[in-house]
């Protein structure tokens, strides 16, 4: 299948372990068909040495053709004995290659996705869903290892054991050969085309499976949300509707696939009653042996299990073909936002400039900035303002490339940034997002993440700074406490000090913190931004809000609507053209200073 080509590159990389697999499958195969030619001279010899006394009508064989007899069948049986045991230990070598091989695949192919994932940009994960990337990773990647594992080392099998069989069988008479060997055509073409049928199944329930596993994951991830709104039947039912449709698909695909056994078992039945019936005649006429007929029926009981597993590996290809399909569709994506060939990698020094630079979201359409111009020289420290949905955060992934603006530029150091290193650029921009994402590991690890070369002085340090050391002084393991999935444990401020931790601990020249304190009350926030005067006077510091934080100077602050600059300057200057941000100023001390 033209799908499964994508897989040549692993059978190139381990393709030691494959021709040693194939060799190991070669000798155990001859392995397994030679006893036959054993047998058939042991009953022709055994035949040939009693058929004097059953020509004289004598009813007793003397004592010493008895143990010539014995001697015959007791050496025969050892050296068939001796086959066996040499088949059974080439088997297990086959195994330890060919399946061996395909565990590498599948650690490389789920290496590989993986990988893919970190390079896709931020666009992507937000039009696809989780679960069915999970699927990818781990459904797909598994079926596809069933192709490079026990398919190949099946088929093979087959193909080698088949050859050989057919080769002793043709030596004997090729008229037997052909009524044996009559039935398979057919068997082939039964397989063409349920094959179709099951690879067409195969794409539908994987993309089922998909469905199914992204709404379990929802929800889990929302299981609180769930149980607040008592929704657990209504999200039940909703499972439970997806679960019957996978269930219905999957058992239509069993029933195509049980196709192919009675159909197999039907024609070997034939194979073997062809045997009976034309090899008896043959030998009736003195055209073959009797031990040619006992030497045909091990050969069909060989060629069973190869030919039953036809259909099981034409299951498993098929398979594999639909979930290839699906992951090179994915691999296939390449990120929009990515470095160029000459990215250059520099050392910021925190110069930054909008330069009318308009944005408009692909998935939604919404015009999120438009002609936004701004310059900001080193260390400068700059307000953002503006209510929910004007754009603000959007500022911040543009400054970080997760997007890239339509129309206008953004410059670092009079370097566009289309033109540098994307890690380095993300590497020297700390940010401290809204989304107080953490990880299911210890406060330390949490925090650490920010800076993988941290010492345990910088991130406590890093915690006090955010007013976080007091809170974990408090929790039972105090730095080394696990916070469970997203740190469902904390509250809702711990998270956001904890994420400002996180960013202060990276120690970058640009610094973003969009309204990272929304949840933390008015002293912590003070004492929080207290904390980080001395820290901030060398950065060049973004601080997204939807308020205005009383206690610190800002050299710039924009007053952002609908994507539009709708007010800028100094808090004094701001306060003398008495416009929104006087209003809101006015508004929120009077609030304050009432609370």
């Amino acid at each position: 299948m033209k799908n499964l080509a994508s897989l040549n590159k692993y059978f190139i990389r381990y393709k030691w372990y494959l021709i040693l697999g194939l060799v190991f499958v070669t000798i155990s195969s001859i392995s397994a068909a030679y006893p036959a030619k054993v047998m058939q001279k042991t009953i022709d010899k055994v035949l040939e040495i009693i058929s004097p006394f059953q020509e004289a009508n004598k009813s007793v064989v003397p004592a010493a053709t008895r143990s010539v007899i014995f001697k015959l069948v007791f050496t025969n049986g050892l050296i068939i004995l001796g086959f066996a045991l040499l088949r059974g230990f080439f088997l297990f070598l086959m195994r330890q290659t060919i399946i061996v091989m395909s565990r590498h695949i599948e650690y490389d192919q789920k290496n590989e996705i993986y990988n893919h994932y970190q390079k896709l940009d931020t666009q992507f994960f937000k039009t696809h869903f989780t679960g069915d990337l999970m699927n990818r990773i781990s459904e797909d990647v598994s079926r596809v290892r069933m192709y490079t594992g026990p398919s190949i080392m099946y088929f093979s099998s087959m193909v080698v054991l088949t050859i050989t069989c057919i080769y002793l069988m043709l030596r004997v008479n090729a008229l037997l050969t052909l009524g044996v060997l009559l039935p398979l055509p057919l068997l082939a073409i039964s397989i063409y085309y349920v094959n179709k049928v099951i690879f067409q199944k195969s794409g539908k329930i994987q993309s089922q499976l998909s469905d199914l596993t992204t709404t379990a994951q929802e929800s889990y991830s929302g299981i609180r949300v769930i149980k607040s709104f008592v929704q657990e039947n209504n999200i039940l039912r909703f499972f439970q509707n997806n679960s019957e449709l996978y269930r219905k698909s999957a058992i239509n695909l069993s029933l195509t696939e049980a196709f192919y056994f009675p159909v197999i078992n039907l024609l070997i039945g034939l194979s073997m009653l062809s045997t009976i019936l034309v090899g008896g005649y043959f030998a009736i006429h003195g055209k073959i042996s009797v031990g040619n007929i006992a030497e045909f029926v091990m050969y069909i009981n060989l060629l069973m299990f190869p030919i039953s597993s036809l259909g099981m590996v034409a299951s498993m290809t098929q398979r594999a073909g639909a979930s290839q399909k699906r992951i090179d569709e994915f691999l296939g994506t390449e990120p929009k936002i990515r470095s160029q060939k000459d990215a250059q990698a520099i050392i910021l020094q925190g110069k930054v400039e909008f330069e009318h630079v308009s944005f408009v979201y692909p998935h939604t359409g919404i015009k999120a900035i438009q002609d936004f111009s701004l310059k900001v020289k080193a260390g400068q420290k700059v307000a953002i303002i503006g209510k929910t949905g004007s754009g603000k955060s959007t500022l911040s992934h543009l400054l970080l490339r997760m997007y890239d603006a339509q129309e206008g530029n953004v410059l670092l150091d009079d370097l566009s940034i289309k033109t540098m290193n994307l890690q380095e650029l993300r590497r020297q921009i700390a940010y401290a997002p809204q989304d107080a994402y953490l990880f299911s590991d210890t406060v330390y690890n949490n925090i650490k993440f920010g800076k993988d070369d941290a010492t345990k002085a910088e991130v406590r340090e890093a915690a006090h700074m955010a007013d976080l050391d007091k809170d974990i002084s408090t929790l039972a393991q105090g730095y080394e406490t696990m916070i469970g999935e997203r740190g469902v444990m904390l509250s809702g401020g711990q998270k956001q000090r904890m994420i400002l931790a996180r960013a202060i601990l990276k120690n970058s020249k640009i610094l973003i913190l969009d309204d990272c304190l929304s949840a933390v009350d008015t002293q912590t926030e003070r004492t929080i931004l207290g904390n980080l005067q001395h820290y901030l006077q060398s950065k060049t510091t973004f601080v997204i809000t939807h308020r205005i934080f009383t206690s610190w100077t800002f050299d710039q602050i924009i007053i952002l609507d609908n994507g539009r600059i709708v007010e800028q300057g100094t808090h004094e200057e701001l306060m003398d053209r008495n416009g929104r941000y006087a209003k809101q100023y006015r508004h929120q001390t009077q609030i304050t200073a009432y609370s």
